[in-house]
């Protein structure tokens, strides 16, 4: 799906790491997908166009997990436990920068969601604040047919 891997991309650009001094590990660049994923899926519910498209792109998310979690030796018998969180993680950061984006105050969420509680020195924090509200007032811009072809702004 162009969209998921768009989202991908964007994701793992090293902005994220170097400026807004997110961990580069496997959490970190799990939790900066799932900022990212959560923007984009935030504008496909701006539409009821975008329910199903949202739906498929969730679905891509738990392929793509399932297939992380087999390459870094999860089995058989526990990868549907560890995939169950990561949904319950990805939804509870959806709705954080849901109410956060609503409140105008990206900080809270992120501390919590992206940086696991730890704050990052102040101009990171603003970096990846803004870097996100920038990204997810520009894709409301993008129709989402343009959006489906991972045409990110």
């Amino acid at each position: 799906m162009p969209l998921y891997n768009a989202a991908v991309a964007r994701a793992r650009q090293e902005h994220w790491y170097v400026e807004g001094a997110v961990p580069d590990t496997v959490d970190g660049r799990f939790d900066t997908i799932a900022a990212v994923l959560s923007m984009v899926l935030l504008r496909l519910e701006e539409e009821p166009a975008g329910a199903a498209p949202a739906a498929h792109l969730t679905e891509r998310f738990v392929d793509d997990m399932d297939q992380q979690l087999r390459e870094i030796g999860i089995g058989d018998i526990t990868v549907g436990k560890h995939i169950g969180k990561l949904m319950a993680a990805l939804g509870g950061r959806l709705g954080a920068y849901r109410d956060a984006l609503a409140a105008g105050d990206l900080g809270p969420a992120l501390i919590k969601n992206l940086y696991r509680g730890e704050a990052p020195a102040p101009e990171a924090l603003e970096h990846v604040a803004g870097a996100l509200s920038a990204f997810r007032s520009h894709l409301s811009a993008v129709p989402i047919a343009r959006l489906l072809e991972g045409d990110l702004p």
